[in-house]
């Protein structure tokens, strides 16, 4: 016990006393320094004193499908801060091949009494998965806030990146520049922001060919083999939805003994960290990543506080940056 109150007290800066008065639910305690010290204990991994465990913790989950896109520890960054200024703990769950699943890390979160949960990037937006994990968090009423598009009737507030309006900036980049053979590499059938990017594409284009939309898993190697599949086909201009997928494109043109920007232009999205570094650097559709995280968060300690959020969708606009990775179509 005395080990304990030590702990705790070093971790919160405050004396022994005052852990033990919050401890044995005494007067003489701020509220910021009560919640400090129960903060304190569910992250330390003590066990509530029997009268304070009906309380929720300060703690919020922060579930991510990856950390090896970097879009993801970006995100991870911004909503992080966010929350430890609102006296918020985050807890940070990310999903592994073969690992703990999405629904577990749920089932966790929900045991751990957590005030709310962020999920940016998961199961939600994918129409094909499995979603009961979201139907039990809306059942025991904890507040979720979702990052960037969902399937419909899941009933939480979200935030998302335009996706539409990414396409069309890319889209018109590269028709400004002379391309009339675009083409896409998406995400799944199922993937909600892939759907929404492939719609903006029919959309502008007048209609697309199924020749020209190649899907792919979110990685390098998916975006090498999908934009493969676009170079048979005769594009000279690629979109990609995400930047691996985009890096994945050059590297796929340059197999094939091509010049990017040259012969192949690629796009990516996201405007994830070093894109700026790569060879040749990437051009790509920026999301504002700081403004949709601290709006995440917001909406949450809404919802913490009492406060009803509608299950909208807030809409960000993208932003298109120009590098090295885009010029104009070769001719002939």
């Amino acid at each position: 016990m005395t080990r304990r109150l030590a702990e705790v007290a070093k971790k919160v800066g405050v004396s022994e006393a005052t852990v033990s008065r919050v401890l044995n639910g005494k007067p003489g305690v701020s509220e910021a320094t009560r919640q400090s010290v129960l903060t304190a204990l569910d992250v330390l991994g003590y066990e509530r004193p029997t009268q304070l465990r009906g309380e929720r913790a300060r703690l919020v989950g922060l579930v991510l499908p990856e950390l090896q896109n970097p879009i993801f520890p970006a995100f991870a960054e911004v909503i992080g801060g966010a929350l430890a200024q609102l006296g918020l703990t985050p807890v940070l769950c990310t999903q592994t091949k073969g690992g703990v699943s999405e629904a577990d890390y749920v089932e966790l979160l929900l045991q751990q009494q957590v005030s709310g949960v962020v999920f940016a990037g998961g199961l939600y937006a994918q129409a094909d998965a499995p979603h009961d994990h979201y139907r039990r968090l809306a059942q025991r009423k904890v507040p979720v806030v979702l990052v960037n598009a969902a399937i419909e009737h899941l009933g939480f507030p979200g935030v998302s990146c335009d996706d539409a309006v990414a396409v069309e900036q890319a889209w018109r980049h590269l028709a400004s520049l002379g391309h009339e053979r675009i083409g896409l590499v998406l995400g799944p059938g199922d993937h909600v922001p892939s759907a929404r990017k492939l719609a903006a594409a029919h959309a502008l284009a007048g209609g697309l060919p199924d020749t020209r939309v190649a899907r792919a898993i979110f990685s390098i190697e998916g975006g090498h083999a999908a934009a493969s599949r676009l170079i048979d086909q005769g594009v000279t201009g690629i979109i990609c939805a995400s930047d691996p997928l985009a890096l994945g494109a050059v590297r796929a043109a340059r197999r094939r003994g091509l010049d990017v920007p040259g012969q192949i232009s690629v796009v990516g999205y996201d405007d994830s960290a070093f894109m700026n570094c790569t060879e040749p650097p990437l051009t790509t559709v920026r999301q504002p990543i700081e403004a949709m995280g601290r709006a995440a968060v917001e909406l949450l300690n809404a919802q913490i506080g009492g406060t009803a959020v509608p299950a909208e969708e807030l809409l960000f606009e993208p932003e298109l940056v120009v590098r090295g990775s885009t010029a104009q179509a070769p001719r002939g």
